[in-house]
């Protein structure tokens, strides 16, 4: 395919597939996180369109021609974006709440560091659970799921045209469920020592009075909750693997959960 000599049809097709592939760049976690400079997310689009469109594009003939089924596609290709990206955000944004609530017990409500995904103030345990998870993800190749999910969607659901029905509701909920419960799973060995601790810490006080159990309490705490994390990295390890080992497949249900009904966007 000759790149200087664009026809209007070539020239539609690659407007489509650069839309699309902006879809990761921009809008899916490790692509598209605000620490990384916007002219860099578009130069990484403009490359692995030019790098994809050859074997993944769309029919220039898709390209609306008028400028409010334009508006129509992109509102469609912007959902199917944050579709996607909340599918992985859920995991990430567990394995986080897992770690706040683990810093909670250990104590660390009053110290807060910036997190560099999402900007926002998080717990030291929550920053350092978000970069080991990251680390998992990208080890285990979680990131190629979410490429090969782009690639699905070239053929399953047409520019704009994505179908929001009730089982995609249902999937997503289903997901965000799941945040909740990984977060438990994760903190709970944590939670249960630093239980114990404060139980012996109670005993402790009722045995011996005169003893300043406050001053005690808060490294003994953080000494225990920082060991049963640094045992907890294996569990996490294992967590990751089971969930990126079924992104494939939640993927390719959410494709074809979102593709048109019949006779739609053809």
């Amino acid at each position: 395919m000759d790149l200087f000599a664009f026809s209007a049809d070539s020239l539609m097709s690659f407007l489509l597939t650069l839309t699309r592939i902006s879809l990761v760049v921009f809008l899916l976690p490790f692509f598209g996180g605000d620490y990384i400079p916007m002219l860099v997310k578009a130069a990484l689009s403009l490359v692995l369109t030019m790098a994809v469109w050859p074997q993944l594009s769309f029919a220039g003939s898709l390209f609306p021609a008028h400028p409010w089924n334009i508006g129509v596609m992109a509102l469609g290709e912007l959902v199917l974006g944050l579709m996607l990206g909340l599918c992985v955000q859920f995991i990430f944004a567990g394995i986080q709440t897992g770690g706040e609530i683990m810093g909670f017990q250990m104590g660390f409500t009053m110290m807060t560091l910036a997190d560099p995904a999402s900007g926002n103030q998080a717990s030291i345990t929550s920053n350092i659970l978000h970069m080991v998870a990251l680390m998992v993800f990208i080890t285990m190749n979680g990131h190629l799921h979410l490429l090969r999910a782009l690639a699905d969607s070239f053929t399953l659901v047409p520019p704009g045209a994505i179908h929001i029905g009730g089982p995609l509701t249902g999937d997503i909920l289903t997901l965000s469920g799941g945040m909740f419960s990984l977060a438990v799973k994760i903190a709970a060995p944590v939670i249960a020592a630093l239980f114990a601790v404060e139980l012996t810490l109670a005993l402790m006080g009722r045995a011996a009075p005169q003893m300043n159990l406050l001053t005690m309490g808060f490294p003994i705490k953080i000494a225990v909750g920082f060991f049963f994390m640094g045992l907890m990295f294996t569990t996490l390890s294992l967590y990751m693997e089971e969930i990126i080992i079924g992104l494939g497949p939640m993927f390719s249900r959410i494709m074809r959960v979102a593709a048109p009904l019949p006779g739609v966007g053809q």
